[in-house]
């Protein structure tokens, strides 16, 4: 179980742990889903709408898109900024998986309420993951300019592009966009864990012969679950960071048609609304949902694993 739960308390793994879990995590799954977070944040970028019937829009189905930036930009475009990407997904699964474990430990032992309550999980998760947001959110940026920018390419290198944006934009580019990233990512990881959790108690309920025996296929099945629910009803606010993460670099943006800039969050909402109508503010949210279903399934799925790996090997020790 993901959380601290007193009925399980034998599985005794430290912080340390943890942290590796939830980094390795991250890391398997970064490298299976890049090529669909790639075409999920070129989708979000683009202004015009993404139909066939618009002679200007670049992209406007997910398998186009995979076919136009494999003959445009090279197979290796799938995993562009896929440096930053890593060391986004390590330092953000370390961090908010410690911190989830923590959180849910402290709820149980001031005796508040049972740790295991949906909305234990949801505050813990929604906290946990902004923790780790403003770890990480540089490294965010820069993954977000990385994947965004078409050929010829505005930064060679990772070291390249801290050096320019620093000098062209000041220190706070680094932090563009984390308004709307604390807005959406607390209730997106709060609803994560929370539904998770609820779908392996269903799972568990409905099937509890299945429940005990297939325990990583009833992972993987509940954490692809949790990502497509949590993601649907957050995603907009993950449009508008994206929109906002690349302001001030509209010139790498021109070969892929309109650009825009966004003076905040508000002013981001209003000009998608009344440029691009609702349907806008869910560009790009089927490879969206996709990605969220592989990642979210597989995060869950390869933590419990190595979670369950390290409590073996004590019990092996011991």
């Amino acid at each position: 179980m993901v959380g601290y739960d007193p009925k399980a308390d034998d599985r005794n793994i430290s912080n340390l742990e943890v942290a590796v879990a939830g980094s390795v995590s991250g890391l398997v799954t970064r490298v299976l889903i890049s090529p669909l977070d790639v075409i999920k944040i070129r989708f979000q970028l683009q202004i015009e709408r993404l139909s066939r019937s618009d002679p200007n829009a670049k992209y406007h189905g997910i398998l186009q898109a995979g076919r136009q930036i494999l003959q445009e930009e090279g197979p290796t475009a799938f995993w562009k900024g896929h440096i930053p990407a890593q060391l986004l997904s390590i330092g953000y699964g370390a961090v908010q998986f410690l911190s989830f474990e923590v959180l849910t430990e402290l709820v149980h032992r001031a005796s508040v309420r049972d740790a295991r309550d949906f909305s234990v999980h949801f505050l813990c998760g929604g906290l946990s993951a902004c923790v780790a947001t403003l770890a990480v959110h540089p490294v965010d940026v820069l993954r977000t300019r990385f994947a965004a920018q078409g050929e010829p390419r505005v930064y060679k290198t990772l070291r390249d592009a801290v050096v320019t944006m620093y000098r062209s934009e000041g220190p706070l580019v680094f932090y563009k966009g984390l308004n709307p990233t604390l807005i959406a990512i607390f209730p997106y990881a709060g609803f994560q864990f929370s539904i998770y959790s609820s779908l392996k108690r269903a799972y568990e309920w409905a099937l509890p012969a299945e429940g005990k025996k297939n325990g990583n296929f009833k992972n993987l099945l509940c954490g692809s679950g949790a990502g497509v629910i949590s993601k649907t009803l957050t995603y907009p606010l993950d449009l508008f960071k994206k929109r906002l993460q690349v302001g001030g670099f509209e010139q790498a943006r021109a070969s892929f048609g309109q650009v825009r800039s966004y003076k905040g969050l508000l002013d981001c909402a209003g000009q998608v609304l009344r440029e691009e109508g609702a349907q806008g503010c869910f560009k790009g949210l089927s490879p969206s949902l996709l990605k969220a279903a592989l990642s979210t399934g597989l995060v869950f799925f390869w933590y419990e694993l190595f979670c369950n790996l390290f409590h073996s090997m004590r019990k092996a020790d011991s």
